[in-house]
């Protein structure tokens, strides 16, 4: 699998070229103490192996394309303390790269200068392209590994034409193979059992993060983490998009608003549903509620390969803005923008808010969120309801399907003797 994935990377970036991808390293904390691991998803994404300090290499000359693997060798007095890490025979096997071509992390550089010199050129042909990760979310965000690296080339190979991969990968990684939707199925029957026992123990007295706590039980049982911070947002709180103090104690008669996911070996569900803390929706918040889950549902079917991102959200939003005026909460079109002030939906994978071309049209294979939502501050409601849709030829397909989200159902789950 892996190594299909390579070659269809390779398949997509200049020849004579070499790309290199960094598993990353935990950054440090305090003192001794280091942030958690959480390895680079697009090398994660070409070897399956989760590990810091590695480096992923493939070159592409004149006439062969190769692989190779760089990680740190087998140092038994730390293996005592932290683990032994991958040896070279397992790091092949779950690569899929040949063992010969597994090098010790401190032999990169000389390697990779083999490669340019005149004696080695024979092997590839002349390398004048070079790939490295360069995404960057944020002008202040700290310089990643391939970031400090292309500054290591470009002043000690400033022949070399630096490329960023991060464009090829973003557009290999929104086409997903059955593989990974398995991933995020699993992710999601963690989601829904979580879920289930939020509506098992939500009531009203309770604070937000006693019902957080319970979600968490869940996920803890299941040896998973959430895939992003947990909003449980109860009466206003829910009006305010990226709510995550989870602090207030929730309130009779008010409704709360959960959006949720799960990581499961770095691939992530992520789920909206809108409950009411007494287990019975008012007449005023049934009626917002359905309309919400009108455009939830209808976007869904409607959903197929082709359509653009605009399209998607305008699609949506039309439902929305239709549903506002019959239940009395807008009179023109662009007074949704009071109530509705979020996109329809964005792409899910390894990680939650996923790489993907928003420019082009949704390919067949994405996976999609749909995630409506309504908030109406002066009345203290907020809901949103957000499912994973798998997109192929035929439609789509709701991976989250199984988590109810009916009126009814919510009811009756709620208040089952």
């Amino acid at each position: 699998m892996y190594k299909k994935r390579r070659e269809a990377y390779l398949n997509q970036i200049s020849d004579q070229s070499i790309s290199l991808f960094f598993s990353g390293i935990a950054p440090q904390k305090s003192n001794d103490q280091y942030y958690h691991f959480s390895v680079n998803r697009n090398f994660y994404y070409l070897t399956g192996i989760n590990q810091q300090n590695v480096v992923l290499m493939t070159v592409k000359g004149s006439n062969q394309e190769s692989s190779y693997l760089f990680i740190e060798t087998i140092d038994p007095v730390k293996a005592l303390w932290d683990g032994a890490g991958l040896s070279f025979e397992e790091a092949s096997e779950v690569s899929g790269i040949d063992l010969a071509n597994i090098k010790d992390i401190l032999t990169l550089k000389s390697f990779m200068n083999g490669l340019l010199s005149t004696n080695r050129r024979a092997s590839y042909g002349l390398i004048d392209q070079f790939y490295l990760d360069l995404d960057r979310q944020s002008e202040i965000s700290q310089p990643t590994a391939a970031q400090r690296f292309s500054t290591y080339v470009q002043s000690t190979y400033p022949a070399l034409h630096i490329k960023t991969s991060q464009l090829v990968l973003a557009e290999l990684r929104t086409i997903k193979d059955q593989s990974e939707i398995e991933m995020v199925k699993q992710a999601v029957k963690i989601t829904h059992q979580g879920i289930n026992q939020i509506m098992d123990t939500l009531k009203p007295g309770k604070h937000e993060y006693e019902i957080q706590a319970e979600y968490n039980y869940v996920l803890n049982k299941n040896l998973t983490s959430p895939s992003f911070d947990t909003i449980a947002a109860s009466g206003k709180n829910a009006t305010v998009l990226h709510y995550v103090e989870n602090a207030a104690k929730i309130k009779d008669d008010t409704l709360v608003l959960f959006d949720l996911g799960v990581d499961y070996k770095y691939y992530c569900s992520d789920v909206s549903r809108t409950l009411p803390a007494n287990g019975k929706f008012t007449k005023r918040q049934k009626e917002v509620y359905e309309v919400v889950l009108e455009a939830n549902k209808k976007t869904i079917e409607w959903l197929k390969p082709g359509i653009t991102m605009k399209e998607f959200n305008q699609y949506g939003k039309d439902i929305l803005i239709k549903g506002a005026k019959r239940i009395g909460l807008i009179k023109e079109d662009e007074e949704i923008n009071q109530y509705y002030y979020h996109s329809l939906g964005h792409y899910l994978g390894l990680d939650v808010h996923d790489v993907g071309n928003y420019a082009k049209p949704i390919p067949e294979g994405a996976l999609i969120t749909v995630e409506p939502g309504l908030y109406i501050a002066s009345e203290g409601i907020g809901i949103r309801i957000e499912d994973d849709i798998f997109v192929t030829k035929d439609g789509s397909i709701n991976l989250t399907q199984s988590i109810i989200k009916e009126v009814k159902d919510i009811e009756d789950y709620m208040n089952k003797k």
